[in-house]
């Protein structure tokens, strides 16, 4: 970058006035073109970008074809050239407030961006990127800061082919990737292809972290994050928060799929999908995108800001402006790790078996520690009963309630964990304890020359499902947590057929009360329909 300041030098026919901050490639200045009587924003590329031999061409060739965007969801570029030496872009000025900053605003503030604000945002943006798709432009770089809220209240996308122009294809090869790897696609990452579908997946995280407060995959280290990109289940959205409506979470399963070919396949695609989800959540949409809450602000009133593709407020400190720049220097921390974990570049990313991230230490303990507690507490409520009511017998024909306080011990950890591989113990003892439990409560036990049959069929079952599911991790976590609540709901109900069996004997009390209760269920049923 020119340590040199720009201010009162003269691009063309347009005067600089003053910075309007910097960020990952570019500086960026305030102009004014004294014929036109307009003012414009000119985007200044990093000198130490340019040394490749073959840069002008290239900036020419791609500024040129962002140049002949015409769209209202993008920044329009008036002009582009070079001069002494110093290559910028001379772009319309929009005052507002990046997607960044507004979901700052948001969580300092411990709130929520309203889910319609969200739908707004999405489908102006998919506006924007399934035109320049139809133009055969690709984004390469969408991230929150390169979303632009204006007063107009339209949300508008910057820094439009500025990846293109700064790491063309053959150059990013040799170690100019350019992205920010929160956002990245795996295939973008892993092997630096990147085409339509690229733009939805980085999209995908983007509708990801409105709707959390967090982007889902984070690490220390640039490979780690990447790897995660490419092999780590989604995070789904709604354990995070329980209050994002279910149809939003099946967008963002379907943007952030691995492989290109299971995401939406262009942004119309995912706009309808989006019109859909809004209108299943019962979600109205607004005509504008509302003021920035920069604005508005009581406690911490400030002027409008004057943005542009990435920068921040009028007058931004120098140094550190925003920790998510675009990395201009991703492909040099990456072709090492693009060798090691891929060597054969025409693989595609997805097709490797997904990695099984090992939980940490002190989870497992927690977990132990939760189906411990769940043993204890139950053997302290049998004692208390038998206490009360002097019915010892509890201990002695109640026995199977100790089976089914592990069953749900561990539907506690399967659920928490969402891992669909703790069926396998849970499912096993759970079929067992039923039959044990059907033979204590009967005093038949004459029947387990047949019923070893079922406990092959149950330990089968165990096993075969959560194969079968861990081909699909998404659908896997989900099933996991359904399975674990069913589970744990019968585990809680056979403990109190147990213990109320051995307690009151006979079993015709057991009996007689399951009737009573399908009963008024049945009466409830009938009545809610009759409502209806």
């Amino acid at each position: 970058m020119r340590s040199t300041s720009l201010e009162g030098h003269t691009f063309g026919k347009y005067r600089v006035l003053e910075p309007l901050g910097r960020g990952g490639m570019a500086r960026v200045y305030r102009a004014f073109h004294p014929q036109l009587e307009r003012y414009v924003a000119i985007k200044v590329m990093r000198a130490d970008l340019a040394d490749d031999e073959e840069f002008l061409a290239r900036f020419r060739r791609e500024a040129k074809a962002v140049a002949g965007l015409r769209h209202a969801n993008i920044v329009q570029v008036f002009d582009f050239d070079v001069q002494d030496d110093i290559y910028y872009m001379v772009m319309e000025l929009l005052e507002g407030d990046t997607l960044k900053t507004r979901l700052n605003d948001y969580r300092v503030r411990g709130e929520q961006m309203p889910w319609g604000e969200m739908m707004r945002i999405l489908l102006d943006v998919l506006d924007g990127l399934a035109y320049a798709h139809s133009e055969a432009m690709i984004h390469r770089d969408i991230k929150p800061a390169n979303i632009l809220l204006t007063k107009r209240g339209e949300a508008v996308i910057g820094d439009f082919g500025i990846a293109q122009i700064i790491g063309g294809t053959r150059y990013t090869a040799s170690g100019m990737l350019i992205g920010t790897l929160e956002y990245i696609a795996p295939e973008q990452g892993m092997q630096n292809r990147s085409d339509a579908r690229s733009d939805i997946y980085s999209l995908g995280i983007v509708f990801y972290e409105m709707l959390t407060q967090c982007t889902p995959f984070n690490a220390d280290t640039p490979l780690a994050i990447l790897m995660k990109h490419v092999n780590d289940p989604l995070p789904l959205p709604r354990t995070i928060n329980a209050e994002i409506p279910e149809p939003f979470e099946r967008v963002v399963l379907k943007a952030l799929a691995k492989k290109p070919e299971d995401r939406y396949q262009g942004a119309a695609d995912m706009a309808r999908a989006l019109r859909v989800a809004a209108e299943e959540a019962e979600i109205a949409l607004p005509s504008r995108i509302s003021l920035p809450l920069s604005f508005t602000t009581e406690s911490a009133p400030s002027d409008p800001v004057a943005i542009f593709s990435g920068t921040t407020r009028n007058m931004v400190a120098d140094a550190q402006f925003a920790d998510d720049d675009t990395d201009v220097t991703l492909g040099q921390h990456l072709d090492k790790i693009r060798a090691e974990a891929q060597p054969d570049a025409d693989t595609l990313v997805g097709e490797a078996p997904p990695a099984k991230p090992a939980p940490g230490r002190r989870k497992i303990l927690v977990l132990i520690l939760q189906g411990l507690a769940i043993v204890a507490l139950g053997n302290l409520a049998m004692f208390a009963v038998a206490a009360s009511t002097g019915r010892w017998a509890i201990f002695e024909h109640g026995w199977p309630i100790e089976i089914f306080l592990v069953c749900l011990g561990l539907s506690v950890a399967m659920y928490t964990t969402a891992s669909i591989w703790v069926l396998v113990p849970l499912g096993i003892i759970f079929g067992t304890g039923a039959l044990l439990a059907y033979s204590t409560v009967t005093g038949n036990w004459d029947l387990w020359v047949v019923l070893w049959l079922a406990e092959l069929l149950a330990v089968a079952g165990s096993i075969a499902i959560p194969i079968t599911l861990a081909k699909q991790p998404e659908r896997a976590r989900a099933l996991s947590r359904l399975i674990a609540l069913m589970l744990g709901a019968f585990s809680v109900l056979m403990i109190l057929i147990v213990g109320v069996t051995a307690v009151f004997r006979p079993i015709w009390l057991i009996l007689i009360g399951l009737v009573a209760l399908i009963a008024w269920w049945l009466q409830q049923h009938r009545a809610k329909r009759a409502a209806s």
